[in-house]
């Protein structure tokens, strides 16, 4: 199927780690429409309760849904997705992609058995999270941080911020204190941001691993099962929204453009 125009997919997160599922959709799915969109408000997803996270996400969708109309949605952050995807499907008709872990692809890579986890806070702590290690690592040892600062740290690099390696060795040193670890999963879509950074701080050479090439083979997988490219209003190019405007948003503008959100909006929520 050739995916023209007429599919419009909102890409969510709290922040702009999704640019990095965004940028896989793009290469994968080159003609749809994209809303970018960023609950910069609430930033950092990470480091908020459960109650306030499942409450916050559904309603900035609501908001989302009734303003930009798209045929289906991307939750990019895995902080959001191993929490409130039960939530938003039952409440949304609209197809919900997730992002969590890729815990699976790593146990089957992995050559030692000795993984790492890297995320946020709530993302490692979380049970879903806990649940893909059982199922799918169940003979592997996963080294497991969380790290609300590893992601201020990533959003910072966007806007010309370059992490130091000092910074970076010490987040890393208790995963890489495991001397079999061979493989690392960046389990929040903000690390890819940085992982050449991240790689260069490391004492030695692992195998990283994300969510955003498979996120993009299962969006063009729905939209060929269903024919999603079929419905909707003819597209007019790639958006990004906030819901926050402040001089850090104005600031991004050479930023979105290089992912190809032409335009900036902004939502009260």
């Amino acid at each position: 199927m050739i995916h023209t125009p007429l599919t419009k997919i909102l890409v969510f997160d709290s922040g702009l780690g999704g640019l990095t599922i965004l940028q896989a959709l793009q290469k994968k799915l080159p003609s749809c429409e994209y809303v970018y969109a960023s609950d910069n408000e609430a930033f950092p997803y990470g480091t908020k309760s459960a109650e306030f996270l499942i409450t916050r996400v559904q309603r900035v969708l609501q908001v989302l849904i009734d303003k930009t109309q798209p045929h289906i949605i991307v939750v990019a952050c895995n902080t959001a997705s191993t929490l409130v995807l039960p939530h938003i499907r039952r409440h949304f008709a609209i197809p919900i992609v997730g992002v969590v872990p890729a815990i699976k692809p790593a146990a089957q890579q992995s050559t030692t058995k000795v993984i790492g986890l890297l995320g946020t806070p709530g993302t490692v702590a979380r049970g879903y999270t806990k649940g893909l290690i059982e199922e799918f690592a169940k003979d592997c040892k996963v080294i497991s941080v969380g790290s609300a600062e590893l992601v201020i740290l990533a959003e910072e690099a966007l806007r010309g911020f370059t992490p130091t390696q000092a910074v970076l060795h010490s987040l890393l040193k208790p995963l890489f204190d495991a001397p079999q670890l061979d493989t690392i999963v960046l389990a929040c879509t903000h690390f890819p941001l940085i992982k050449k950074n991240l790689s260069d701080a490391s004492p030695r050479e692992v195998n990283w691993i994300d969510s955003s090439e498979a996120i993009a083979r299962r969006v063009s997988a729905l939209l060929d099962n269903q024919a999603l490219a079929k419905i909707g209003p003819q597209g007019n190019g790639s958006t990004a929204i906030f819901t926050a405007q402040n001089t850090d948003t104005n600031s991004l503008s050479d930023v979105l453009n290089s992912f190809s959100l032409a335009r900036t909006e902004y939502i009260q929520v």
